[in-house]
């Protein structure tokens, strides 16, 4: 689940399992690029760390 909020004014992305999730992810623009920019990173964190 992605909703979309403002933090001071400045744009927030949200991030949900569901809809009742207690420890939301959020972050900036900022922080979004961040990601973008390693995002093969992450992937391949995830990767290496799944237990799927």
């Amino acid at each position: 689940m992605v909703e979309l909020s403002e933090f001071k004014g400045k744009p927030v992305l949200i991030l949900k399992r569901d809809e009742n999730d207690k420890y939301p992810f959020s972050f900036g623009l900022s922080k979004a690029r961040l990601i973008l920019e390693n995002l093969e990173a992450i992937q391949k964190f995830v990767a290496e760390n799944s237990n799927d």
